[in-house]
């Protein structure tokens, strides 16, 4: 129920993409502040040599999850010649005990030589350059290009080694006004940027920039939630920071009690946006039925799925999305050794997906020793080492080993239904689980809540994104989240 660290991963890079410094030799600081509190700092650079240009960004922030303090490093390096044309990259992630490291570099022909290592294990893999992205350097060269006249606008994609891959942006010059730069007022263009993800909808940003296209304020909503980075100097970048409790600040309320959830049906959620929100991002899925109704609300019926005996795995069909649903990612390793001989010991003699799916579940649930918050966000090389994590390195650790034995698996992130947490009774909090494909349909396995002794998936769950558990996905979470109340769940035991 805890997915925190990995919407912040998201959040940071997405708001901070456009704050390099426009000056080489130059470094700049500023304060991160979190729903007015300031939980870290950033550190950005560029330097100019030899014909390259490369952009540095290092953040770090803390927060506290129930009581856990929780220390988050981020180190992002863009290379790029001096029009802007990308070289190569870098990105280092690191939450508590966990470390990603991502290098890559972009070959003449637009193929990429992309190396990640995390847990003493390396993976290589060669994907094509996202046609037309550009890093931190063309970013900044096109923003100098179109300038700062109020009511310009134009398209670019932007592409980040955290997230690997890019994010077509919309962005939209607004008026000039005098901005508080914390207690210091200074006259700064707006720059409006909506970035679009695929499956998770749009996440808009504010920067106010100066007259050298340098970002010295950026605001973002996060989960009902202000993030900001302001430019600032050193000594108070630095200086101490006042950890938000972030959990209770992400739950949401639920309007009536929900109890025997693994008796019932389905549920029928009407979710009601916020102030002027127009529209929810909400995933249509086997197990969840969404529809938009008159008033603006949407109605989200969650019903959960028994899956069938008599499916044969490894999967032979053609199904294109399918199919991708069973290859090895960089947070799901299905080819790792390690986590082909768990799935094999979790799969035992099962010839049905629907028993071969059921094993798995268990037997993460019981796999996953050290049920704490310590752990930022591993992937499933990671959890197959450690044996700790929450819901997030239940889910990415059942869809790999559901991949291993070439069933197709999902990482599904949304809100979850809990009696209590934090303090709070009858809530919905952040949560992920699995999906697996058994049957012809897309079923739900959650191995955090089969471990607590709720039986797993049921219908108190609401998905908000479906991927392959990498960062990006988070947005569908983070940029939904906050944006609606649960105005009424309507339980069918049917």
């Amino acid at each position: 129920m805890r997915t925190i660290n990995k919407w912040l991963i998201a959040w940071i890079w997405a708001g901070s993409f456009a704050c390099l410094a426009a000056e080489p030799d130059q470094v700049d600081y500023f304060a991160v502040f979190l729903d007015g509190k300031k939980v870290g700092h950033a550190i950005q650079n560029r330097i100019v040599a030899d014909g390259k240009v490369t952009s540095t960004e290092q953040v770090r922030l803390s927060i506290n999850r129930v009581g856990v303090p929780v220390t988050l490093d981020m180190t992002e390096t863009a290379i790029e010649t001096a029009d802007g044309k990308p070289l190569g990259f870098e990105s280092i992630q690191s939450f508590s005990m966990m470390t990603v490291v991502v290098k890559g570099q972009v070959r003449p022909d637009g193929t990429m030589e992309v190396i990640t290592q995390s847990m003493g294990a390396e993976q290589k893999t060669e994907p094509n350059w996202p046609a037309g992205a550009v890093m931190a350097e063309g970013l900044r060269l096109l923003s100098i290009q179109k300038g700062l006249t109020e009511g310009t606008q134009y398209q670019v994609r932007i592409f980040s080694a955290a997230m690997m891959s890019a994010l077509d942006a919309h962005i939209v010059v607004g008026p000039h006004r005098d901005i508080d730069l914390l207690g210091i007022t200074v006259p700064l263009a707006e720059v409006k940027t909506t970035l679009s993800v695929p499956g998770a909808g749009q996440m808009v940003t504010i920067s106010y920039v100066d007259d050298r296209q340098r970002a010295r304020k950026t605001i973002m909503p996060l989960a009902g939630m202000q993030f900001e980075l302001i430019h600032c100097t050193q000594a108070f970048a630095l200086s101490s920071i006042d950890p938000v409790e972030f959990v209770s600040k992400m739950l949401l309320q639920s309007p009536v009690a929900l109890k025997d959830l693994a008796k019932v049906g389905s549920i029928t959620y009407l979710l009601r946006p916020k102030g002027t929100v127009t529209s929810l991002a909400i995933p249509q899925a086997d197990t969840q039925a969404v529809r938009k109704l008159e008033d603006g609300t949407i109605e989200v019926t969650v019903r959960p799925i028994k899956p069938s005996a008599g499916t044969t795995f490894p999967y032979k069909g053609n199904d294109p999305d399918v199919l991708a649903a069973v290859r090895p990612t960089a947070r799901l390793q299905s080819e790792d050794k390690t986590i082909v001989q768990l799935a094999r010991q979790a799969v035992g003699d099962a010839n049905d997906a629907a028993e071969a799916v059921r094993r798995i579940e268990a037997f993460v649930a019981g796999y996953v020793l050290y049920k704490d918050l310590s752990v930022g966000y591993a992937s499933a090389s990671e959890v197959a080492q450690s044996k700790q994590g929450d819901c997030t390195e239940h889910a990415v650790l059942a869809a790999a080993l559901c991949r291993a034995v070439g069933i197709p698996a999902k990482v599904v992130t949304g809100l979850a239904y809990v009696q209590e947490f934090a303090g709070v009774k009858n809530c919905f909090g952040g949560h992920a689980w699995t999906a697996a494909y058994v049957g012809g349909q897309w079923i739900g396995l959650d191995a955090a809540f089969k471990g607590t002794g709720r039986g797993g998936y049921d219908a108190g769950h609401i998905a908000l994104a479906i991927g392959d558990g990498e960062p990006g996905d988070f947005f569908g979470l983070a940029t939904t989240l906050g944006q609606f109340t649960i105005e009424k769940a309507t339980v069918n035991t049917q």
